[in-house]
Formats: C-alpha cells, sequence, structure tokens
C-alpha cells in the first residue's frame, strides 16, 4: 500500500459536483453516517439496542486514487484500494443520492489482482460509465486512511438487518496533515425500509449525543488533501427541477428533500456565528413548514401539525439572532451613518451588540444541542419512509400518483387568493394585517420557487420581480413593527442587569437612540407609502403564469 499519497488539485468550476448516470440496477450501499465523540465510543457499542449481535474487529487501510485534475472527485466517485488482514480489495462508488438524510450510492467491490488497483477489472457496463473518459494510465493516490471497525449486523423483522460498524482512526494527506475519524455508519444489510435506519440512529442517539455527518470519508479526505476546511459559509436553496408530468408525491419527496438539506448544510455557518447562516437556516426551516402547507390536502391532519410544531421550535430558537442583525444592519446602521457624533446612537449599538451575541450563543445552542440532531432524524425518517403514506385516507393517497401540474395550479391559485384577500383595501390596514399580508405573499413565493420549473420561464421571472420587490418593502414594514418588541427586550436585559449589579452596563441614553431610529425610519416609510400601496396594487392585478383553478381539484376516485 502506498505510504505518501499525493494531494489532488481541486476540482474544475465547471464539472464540480457534475452527477454522472448509475443504471438504477447497480448494486446500491444505503448509509446513514453520524459522527460520535471518541470518549462516547465505548458507551455506545454497549448500547442496548446493539446486544445480542456478534460483534466483529478488524483494522483497515484504505488508500484513494484520482487523477492529477481529480476527475473521480468532480464527479462525485471514489476508487480505493482497501486492505483487511491479508486481503486486498478495490472498490468503486458512485455519486450519493441522498434522499432524506441516508446516503444512497452504487457499489462494486472485487478482489485487487495482486493487490493492485486495477480499475479495467469493474466489468459491469453501470461501473464502466463512471470511469468512462477518465484516463485510467494517470490514477494515483491522493489520501489514505487507517481505521480500527467495529461491526455487528442486527436482523430485524419482515428481512430487514442493519449493519453497525464503529470507526475510529485517521485520514493522512500526503503533507503530514491528519483529521480524526469517530462515526458510526448504519448501513442497510437486507431489505429497502429506510426507516429502520432512523429508529436505531435515533435509539443510539438516545445512549449518547450523535450528529449527522453528511459528508463520506472520501469527501472529508479530498477536503483534507485540498488543505480546505469544513464548510462554514451560508447555503442559499438550489433549484428545484420538477418536469410537469412527475406525480405529486415526487414533488413533495423532492421538496421536503431540498429543505432539509438547506437546513443541514447551514449548521457549520450558525456554529461559526455567520449572521447569514442564521438567516439561511431560518428560510430552510419557513420553507419546510410552508410546503407542509402547500401540500396539506395530501398529508395526515395530525402529522403535518406536529412536524410544523417542531420547526417552529427551532425557528423561535435562532430568531432572536436574525431579528438583532437585521436591527444593527438594516435599521440602526443607516441613522447611524447619518448621526456619527450622536452618542445616544452609540450607547444603543453597545446594548444591541450585547443581545445580538446572546442571541447567536442561543443559536448556536440550538443547533448543537441533541435535539437538533433528533429534529433531522426525524425528518429524515418522514422523507426516506414516505411517511406520509401512514394512516392516509383513500382520497388523499389517491393524489400521490397524479400529474404535478395541475396540482401545482391548485396550489398557486389558491395562495394568489389568500395574498388578495389579505391585501385588500391595503393603505387602511395596519401592522399586523400587513404583515399577514406579508406572510401570505412569503408561501406564495415558496410555492412559485417550489413549481417554477414546470411552467414558462419568462411569464415566472416577471411575476417573480414583481412578488420579489413588494416583499422588499413589507419586510422593511415588518422589520420597523418588530423594534417596539426589541426595545422592551433591552429594556428587561438592563433591568436584569443592575439588579444582578454586573458592571459594564451603563447604556446611558440609548432609549434616545431608538426613538432616533423609530422616527427616521417612520419618515422614511411615509414617503414610501404611497408607492407601496401602488405596488400592492400592480401586484395583486398582474396575471398569473399559470392557469388558475377555478377550485380545489378533487382527488381521482
Amino acid at each position: 500500500m502506498p505510504e505518501n499519497p499525493s494531494p489532488s488539485p481541486a476540482p474544475s468550476a465547471l464539472t464540480e459536483g457534475v452527477a454522472i448516470p448509475v443504471e438504477a440496477d447497480a448494486p446500491q450501499e444505503i448509509e446513514l453516517k453520524l459522527a460520535v465523540a471518541p470518549e462516547h465510543l465505548s458507551r455506545l457499542k454497549s448500547a442496548p439496542v446493539l446486544a445480542g449481535a456478534r460483534a466483529v474487529t478488524k483494522t483497515l487501510r484504505n488508500t484513494y486514487f484520482d487523477t492529477p485534475e481529480g476527475e473521480l472527485a468532480a464527479r462525485g466517485v471514489s476508487l480505493r484500494l482497501r486492505q483487511s488482514g491479508a486481503k486486498v480489495l478495490q472498490t468503486l462508488k458512485g455519486p450519493s443520492a441522498g434522499a432524506g438524510m441516508a446516503m444512497s450510492r452504487s457499489e462494486w467491490e472485487i478482489p485487487a489482482p495482486d493487490g493492485h488497483l486495477v480499475p479495467q477489472a469493474f466489468t459491469d457496463p453501470a461501473a464502466q460509465a463512471l470511469l468512462e473518459g477518465v484516463d485510467l494510465r494517470c490514477l494515483a493516490p491522493v489520501f489514505s486512511n487507517e481505521v480500527k471497525r467495529w461491526t455487528r449486523t442486527l436482523p430485524l423483522a419482515a428481512g430487514l438487518a442493519v449493519e453497525v460498524a464503529v470507526d475510529q482512526g485517521v485520514t493522512r494527506a500526503a503533507d503530514g496533515r491528519e483529521e480524526a475519524i469517530a462515526e458510526v455508519e448504519l448501513e442497510l444489510a437486507a431489505g429497502q425500509d429506510r426507516r429502520v435506519l432512523y429508529d436505531l440512529a435515533l435509539a443510539l442517539h438516545r445512549t449518547v449525543p450523535l450528529r449527522l455527518e453528511p459528508r463520506s470519508k472520501a469527501d472529508r479526505g479530498y477536503a483534507l488533501a485540498r488543505g480546505e476546511v469544513a464548510p462554514a459559509k451560508a447555503v442559499k436553496a438550489g433549484p428545484l427541477n420538477f418536469k410537469p408530468d412527475e406525480t405529486v408525491e415526487a414533488a413533495l419527496a423532492g421538496v421536503a428533500r431540498a429543505c432539509l438539506h438547506h437546513m443541514a448544510a447551514n449548521e457549520a455557518a450558525v456554529l461559526a456565528g455567520d449572521p447569514s447562516g442564521v438567516h439561511q437556516l431560518r428560510v430552510a426551516v419557513r420553507r419546510l413548514r410552508s410546503a407542509l402547507t402547500l401540500f396539506k390536502a395530501i398529508l395526515p391532519d395530525a402529522q403535518g401539525a406536529t412536524l410544523k410544531a417542531a420547526l417552529k421550535g427551532l425557528a423561535d430558537a435562532v430568531g432572536p439572532a436574525r431579528s438583532w442583525d437585521v436591527f444593527l444592519e438594516e435599521l440602526l446602521a443607516p441613522v447611524s451613518a447619518a448621526m456619527p457624533e450622536q452618542e445616544s446612537l452609540h450607547a444603543l449599538t453597545v446594548a444591541a451588540q450585547g443581545a445580538r451575541g446572546r442571541g447567536h450563543a442561543a443559536a448556536r445552542a440550538a443547533v448543537s444541542g441533541p435535539g437538533y440532531t433528533e429534529l433531522l432524524l426525524t425528518l429524515g425518517r418522514w422523507v426516506d419512509g414516505r411517511c406520509w403514506r401512514d394512516d392516509a385516507p383513500a382520497e388523499r393517497l389517491a393524489w400521490l400518483g397524479q400529474p404535478l401540474l395541475p396540482f401545482a395550479d391548485a396550489v398557486l391559485t389558491r395562495q394568489r387568493h389568500r395574498a388578495a384577500k389579505r391585501g385588500r383595501h391595503f393603505a387602511r390596514l395596519d401592522a399586523p394585517a400587513r404583515h399577514g399580508l406579508r406572510i401570505a405573499l412569503k408561501k406564495l413565493r415558496y410555492a412559485v420557487d417550489f413549481f417554477r420549473e414546470i411552467y414558462p420561464q419568462k411569464g415566472v421571472r416577471r411575476y417573480l420581480e414583481r412578488l420579489s420587490a413588494l416583499q422588499d418593502g413589507l419586510g422593511h414594514l415588518n422589520d420597523v413593527a418588530t423594534m417596539d418588541g426589541l426595545i422592551r427586550d433591552l429594556r428587561a436585559d438592563l433591568a436584569a442587569a443592575r439588579a444582578a449589579e454586573r458592571a459594564g452596563v451603563a447604556w446611558a441614553g440609548w432609549e434616545m437612540g431608538a426613538g432616533l431610529v423609530l422616527g427616521w425610519h417612520a419618515a422614511h416609510m411615509a414617503v414610501g407609502e404611497e408607492a407601496l400601496c401602488r405596488a400592492v396594487e400592480d401586484f395583486m392585478d398582474a396575471d398569473p403564469f399559470w392557469t388558475p383553478a377555478d377550485h380545489w381539484p378533487h382527488p381521482p376516485s
């Protein structure tokens, strides 16, 4: 086995993330990966849910290969040699087609002739398709890892079995840098019901704290070889490329899966204190809660309500951090820039920065706590297990196999009618009523985002331009309206600090600064009121890009 694998350059921006098609009947690996603190490994192995099965321990030494250009990594493909005792195998894995939080990949494992990598030995046409166009003569080691693996196979009812693999070890790059490995992999050894993976993960999580690990060992090894630090940048929601003839169930699964991955992708940014990460995590939660509303007609009532309540708990936990970010960056900043000598604004800034710090600490606690992992596992089980089929009445089940287009028409029509109803006589609406319109428009916007690819794009773009501009105006109104609550929070913080005789809390004059900010934005809103009223009227008069449905379609008989 190679001792000093050389790092591979980062994949080209033109090819990064390219999906390589794989035959549907290719051998599949379906697994759920979770990180665990090294000090908890012994307790994890003795978890009651793992009792009874015989354990096997072995040492695995893996070396991963790629071209100098990183062509395999760019395709999401991994190719490795694995040595376990005297046996050497070569393994080829395709790109992950994750649903929920589980990874599903094509995988081929065959003997390595004389212990050497011979990729031409993969004779399955689907495997050959993954390597097509790659100059196999240029393959070279990129990184290696060594793990001590403890495994148990748990036989379950109805022909299901799960292999539990607890790994501890290290990944090594050519320059000597190392990264520790401590994780548990749950892989379907028999059967196709992915819910058992989540059930087992939840049981283990209640024994020792676990965290979902969305990256494979290959992903982490490539990042180490390239000198990349684990990403901590905010990630926006990606596009959903549905076709008009896709089923309603496929759309529900695709939307829920995308929202779930959007949440998980921003976890690192929230933990790093990135305001954009907090914002995007909240957006992901709102999108998923809206999806549960938009698809309400086909979901069991209790199920949707339970999931929405769990998501609201996370949204409430990270909400204060976002509110203070908006206050400091969008409300206070322009006033401070216009009045740089105003001491009361400096005092308000100090007070608000302290509140923001506490808000971000609460957000980090929420995302790093065990409840967050439990929420992701519960949602992943719901998506992967198609749990909306559980206890659903026949008329709702009948909708699942129907084409998406008429369903989308009906959903968009319903959301547009709700927004129009809330926007009537806009000029006379008070702040709570305008907030209700903002929420209705946000749900309409999410519905457009979910279904936009099944419609002519020119009409969608025009509609979104008007909708986005209106949302911006109403969003600013809401930000200003929330100031009263934030000021009450600051008063409470100051009173608590004085009662506890804490030092460093003298914010003399901060309430005068709050009055300046309120007055500033009230004046600007008054100037823009006429334009905002006109924008509401113009949007409500805009022709929809879809075919309006006069009534909610009945499910097929």
